[in-house]
């Protein structure tokens, strides 16, 4: 199932599901607690999945759709406990050794959902913001110290996620440390929806692609991971507690980046999850080279085919 949150005409956020129908609210097959914040009903169903299941079920195949046209999507997780990113995690630029496995934490506050808005920040000392496309882990917990071979036990679902940066030259984050130039308010648009764990059958070996503005930007199989989701909540765990609702930032292939900047719409996309467009304004209306990052060694080919495609066809235009 594909768990979403959504409100009607400015009404107040309910919890459904996203069905080839359009969504379907499951508002009365969930504890019913007007007071409750929605991320508090979203974690309320990962820790009632079990009970909860059946009905909705049912109601996935049997009740009335709402056309998604008429309905504003959410952010399925407005407000996670923790947000967990990999460094890098995937193979690039002709590396032959996996580099060490490392994470940050992410403000959840940076947290926006399908069709909201990246605001670039009203400074100028970062060099460049950059979308990074991952998918993201959808934690059931409380879970520590999980073993490899238990890794299924943590994990509810998974979702897109894009990890805005804030980079200085040569592609360092802003001020060196990860969390700070990646926890901008708006920095951390995820969705559009939480695929439960049954949906996927393998998280490494997804589909992952980020348009912006039409150009093709990241493209790159999960199989590509230096360290397997396996491995993510193994080290996670073995760090800190993991709470339903947490999640896990996979990482991306850095050979995919490119700027983002004022009037941009990014779109993510990634098998067998579901597709998010947010949009970009910069009150400071800077302009940077458009394009994928293309570094020495690049392997991401069909990324760097398709920019340069489509870079032509504009300087012939």
């Amino acid at each position: 199932m594909k768990l979403v949150l959504f409100s009607q005409a400015g009404g107040a956020v309910a919890p459904g599901l996203l069905t080839g129908r359009g969504v379907v609210s499951i508002a009365g097959a969930v504890p019913a607690d007007g007071a409750a914040a929605p991320m508090d009903t979203m974690r309320g169903i990962i820790d009632g999945w079990d009970r909860l299941k059946p009905a909705l079920q049912d109601l996935e195949a049997n009740g009335e759709a709402l056309d998604l046209a008429a309905v504003k999507l959410h952010p399925p997780l407005p407000r996670p406990g923790k947000m967990l990113c990999c460094i890098g995690n995937y193979w690039e630029h002709a590396e032959r050794q996996p580099r060490p496995l490392n994470m940050f934490l992410k403000n959840p506050d940076a947290v926006i959902g399908p069709g909201d808005t990246v605001v670039l920040p009203e400074f100028t000392e970062p060099w460049v913001f950059h979308h990074e496309a991952e998918l993201a882990i959808v934690i059931k917990g409380p879970a520590k110290n999980v073993a490899p071979q238990n890794w299924r036990d943590a994990v509810f679902g998974y979702t897109c996620m894009i990890d805005v940066s804030a980079r200085g030259e040569a592609r360092s984050t802003w001020r060196r440390g990860s969390w700070m130039g990646k926890s901008f308010d708006t920095f951390g648009p995820l969705g559009p929806c939480i695929a439960t764990a049954d949906e996927l059958r393998n998280p490494n070996d997804l589909h992952v692609r980020l348009w912006c503005s039409g150009e093709l930007r990241h493209d790159y199989n999960t199989n590509d991971m230096e360290h397997a989701v396996p491995e993510l909540i193994e080290h996670a765990s073995m760090i800190m507690t993991l709470n339903s609702g947490d999640t896990i930032a996979c990482g991306t292939n850095h050979e995919g980046l490119g700027a983002l900047q004022d009037g941009d719409n990014a779109v993510i996309e990634i098998e067998s999850i579901g597709r998010m467009e947010v949009h970009v304004s910069d009150p400071l209306k800077r302009v940077w080279q458009r394009g994928v990052y293309m570094g020495e060694n690049s392997t991401n080919l069909a990324a760097v085919a398709a920019a340069e495609a489509n870079t032509g066809a504009k300087e012939k235009s």
